[in-house]
Order: C-alpha cells, then structure tokens, then sequence
C-alpha cells in the first residue's frame, strides 16, 4: 500500500507485517522526488522490497536509506534495498551499541533483552551523530532519542519528525533492558518537547498531528506506571513479571511478557533514582521493594 498522507513530497509504503506491536505494519516513508530518501525500510520480506521499488515514479533514484533503530521491523530490509538501489544506510549505529554503563553492566552480567527483534547483522554505511545532514538535495537533522533502543534517531524534516518507535499516537513504546533504558527514554521525550514541531510520522500507525499533547500523554502514562508500581511494592517485594500480572490487568496474556520488560525498566530506573530498591541482583528474576 503506497500513499502520503496528504503531505507534498511524501510517500508511505505500509509493511505486511501487521502485528499486536506493529499496528498494520512498518511505515517506510519515501521523502523527496528525483532523488529520494527512504526512512526505515522495514522487515525483510521482497513484497515489502517491490513495493518500495514500485513507488518509485520513473528516472527516481534513491539517494540514502535513513534507518531509525535496529529492530528488524525496521531495518531488516536495509541490507536488500540497498543493494537494489545502490544507495547507502545511515544510522546512528548497530543494535548493541549506545547503552548506558548501568545496562552495558547488567548485560555483562547476563540480563537478556526480551527478544524484541533486535537485528545484529544490522550495520550502517555512515554513522549519524545529533545535527544536521543533507541527502537527496534535502535537509535532515538526526536527533538522538536513546530510550527504546540506544541507538534510536528520530528525523526531523521542514516541520515534521519521524519519530520511528519514539512516538506513536496509538501506542507507547516497549523500553526492554538492557537495550532499552527508561531513564534515557524519559529524558528523549523531554528533548522532543524542547523542539517546535507540526507534526510526527511515527514507525507504526496514524501520523501524530498534536506533538506537544502526545509527548505530555507519553509522560504522564510513565509517571503513573510508575505510581502504580510503587503503591505495589508497599507490601512485599514483587519481580517484574509479577508486577505486569498485577497492573497489566486488561493485558492480554501473549503480551504480558512484553509488559513484564517494560515494568523491568521502571524497576531499574526507580532503583537509580533511589526509590526502589533489588533483592538481591539485578534482573528480571529478582524481587523488588520500595526503598
């Protein structure tokens, strides 16, 4: 399904890859005419690549593949399309890189992640760092927003910002340790707040076209996860699993071990702010209390 959103210069190629954490499916965004810039390719699947290549108008050219993050939702095409196209992959880095020394630690200490899809073989042909670059006759700026993934960029364009799985308008995001860092992603959604925007193109669903509402919505649904995580560890220390049970009540069961992660984040964020502490290790296993 090609599109665009009502937006001039812009084209939607939606992914088959509709899923309880997708929404329908990966948002691929075609920027530009002539000489184009493709953000987040999405999964690896030649559907998705013929379709990328079909709404291409005649004589276009991709200029530079912008990846988000690497979760192979989003770059898992990457590889394929740059090959079909002859054009570079630009990312911030690999999936593994970009942690902060609290989850570069727990992770040399064995905490897994929660199988979220990240893609290892993933590797860019340029690295971006926070700033402004041009690709295609165009101007971007990469904005590193670490939180759901340490290497996650978010793109800003004229007045819109793709925001991959930062910002979504139909869901918030999975923070999964040690790649994902609630502390980090709380301080991105901030750094989004600072900036004036008209509106956001997420990864996954509808265009978000009231930023600043949604960022405050964001904030205050963590906020209140976290209340409601403390007020649970009143009585007895509780691992992260039993937490998501306990709160995630309208949660259906397949996704409760991805609740699980994101309660697991808060845990490790509340405990480095001095508010809860570990029974022992840190981990996934380990029982909390308040502190």
């Amino acid at each position: 399904m090609a599109g665009g959103d009502g937006i001039a210069g812009l084209r939607l190629v939606l992914a088959p890859n509709p899923s309880p954490l997708t929404h329908r499916g990966t948002n691929t965004w075609i920027v530009g005419e002539g000489e184009v810039v493709v953000i987040d390719p999405g999964p690896d699947d030649p559907r998705h690549l013929a379709a990328i290549l079909s709404a291409l108008r005649p004589g276009e050219r991709v200029a530079a593949i912008l990846v988000t993050h690497a979760h192979r939702d989003h770059s898992g095409l990457a590889l394929a399309l740059a090959r079909a196209a002859g054009a570079p992959v630009w990312a911030a880095g690999r999936a593994h890189e970009g942690r902060s020394p609290q989850m570069e630690g727990l992770a040399a200490a064995g905490l897994a992640g929660g199988g979220e899809g990240l893609d290892r073989a993933f590797t860019p042909d340029r690295r971006l760092g926070p700033g402004t670059f041009a690709a295609g006759g165009m101007n971007f700026e990469a904005i590193p927003t670490p939180g759901h993934l340490g290497t996650h960029l978010c793109f800003a364009w004229e007045d819109t910002v793709f925001t991959g799985d930062h910002v979504m308008g139909w869901s918030s995001s999975i923070v999964s340790p040690p790649e994902g860092d609630m502390g980090a992603y709380m301080a991105s959604l901030e750094q989004l707040s600072e900036r004036p925007a008209r509106r956001f193109l997420p990864g996954h669903g509808p265009a978000v076209d009231d930023p600043a509402g949604r960022l405050a919505e964001l904030v205050a649904h963590r906020r209140n996860r976290e209340a409601q995580i403390l007020a649970a560890l009143d009585a007895t220390p509780r691992t992260a699993a039993a937490l998501a049970a306990l709160i995630y009540r309208d949660t259906p069961p397949a996704l409760l071990p991805a609740a699980a992660r994101n309660v697991l984040a808060h845990l490790l964020d509340l405990s480095d702010r001095g508010l809860a502490a570990p029974v022992g290790p840190h981990g996934a296993e380990t029982g909390y209390r308040r502190a």
